[in-house]
């Protein structure tokens, strides 16, 4: 088990199919680093609870639509222009430097709010599954649960 929520990160992503369910949860409106987040907690053992997704929705969205966002969209706008011109492409790929180190910094906030959760409380409801539902209306359910299984193999 990773100790902090980036490295969780970073290996969980690094499994087989976990990067194509992200993108797929993520093009139907997930918050992929929210997502990554409660599964972390889950393994962690801390309980999801009402107020807490709250909190982290609260760090999480606005820092999604006006920081990663913003940068994503640029990234994805010079996509098909990149391919033909080497400049444009250097500069794409450190604007998605600025996405990952953007998507780092939102994990290492949420972080620092859950850090302070006890461990190893009774579980109830999953996060994926909470922190999803509210999410996205139509989230691809088999992108989450392949999630679900790269990270605690049930």
């Amino acid at each position: 088990m990773c100790a902090d929520l980036w490295s969780f990160a970073l290996s969980t992503y690094a499994r087989p199919g976990v990067e194509a369910a992200c993108l797929r949860v993520q093009e139907q409106g997930a918050d992929v680093c929210l997502l990554l987040c409660g599964a972390w907690l889950e393994q962690r053992g801390v309980a999801l609870t009402r107020e807490r997704a709250l909190a982290l929705r609260h760090i999480a969205e606005p820092w999604q639509s006006q920081v990663v966002e913003p940068l994503r969209q640029v990234r994805w706008q010079w996509r098909a222009v990149a391919q033909q011109d080497a400049p444009l492409a250097a500069l794409r790929e450190r604007v998605k430097a600025l996405e990952l180190d953007a998507e780092r910094e939102l994990l290492a906030r949420l972080e620092a709010l859950a850090t302070t959760w006890l461990t190893g409380e009774a579980m109830g409801q999953r996060w994926l599954e909470g922190l999803a539902a509210e999410g996205a209306a139509n989230l691809d359910h088999d992108a989450l649960q392949q999630l679900r299984v790269a990270v605690t193999g049930t």
